[in-house]
């Protein structure tokens, strides 16, 4: 049975714009089959970064049969196809960065991937994409997603509509 995944993509590094666009388009070669993409966001990097480079953002839900871990893995091999090394550190640009939000409403923590993603709380350009596709979910501690957008530290980040149709039919 498909697990339907919540993914968050970002990139600023390079065209930004076609490493969204091939990164959505390459994760059903890893079994991974996008439904529903939002629209694209211009974000400042958030984090300690000594980078200032805009991130372009958006969100996809998708469907796939791979257990959580065999997802991460998934979505580390299409960022190592558009150029990612890993070795770039964790607040460096990078042609893209594939983040799990959400996998069915599983709870998970484990070493290596935490489901929900322990930051989505704390980020615009995850939560806003979010709300575009399913303004009324409810997160798996019961959370209304609403209710995170409405913090003041959400509200405060910058985050821009960008002008770009990157539509599942664009592809």
């Amino acid at each position: 049975m498909a697990a339907k995944v919540y993914l968050s993509l970002g990139s600023n590094l390079g065209d930004r714009l076609a490493n969204l666009q091939d990164g959505v388009r390459r994760l059903r070669a890893h079994g991974v089959f996008p439904f529903q993409v939002s629209r694209v966001y211009e974000t400042v990097p958030v984090g300690e970064t000594p980078d200032p480079r805009l991130y372009l953002n958006l969100g996809v839900w998708a469907e796939t049969e791979l257990a959580p871990h065999a997802l991460l893995d998934a979505v580390k091999a299409v960022e190592a196809e558009l150029g990612r090394t890993f070795t770039e550190g964790r607040w460096m640009p990078r042609p893209l960065d594939i983040d799990i939000i959400l996998y069915d409403n599983l709870t998970l923590a484990t070493p290596t991937l935490t489901i929900p993603h322990p930051r989505m709380r704390e980020r615009a350009f995850v939560l806003i994409p979010f709300s575009e596709m399913a303004p009324d979910y409810v997160l798996p501690d019961g959370t209304p997603l609403q209710e995170l957008l409405h913090d003041p530290r959400i509200q405060s980040q910058e985050v821009r509509v960008y002008d770009a149709d990157l539509s599942l039919s664009s592809r």
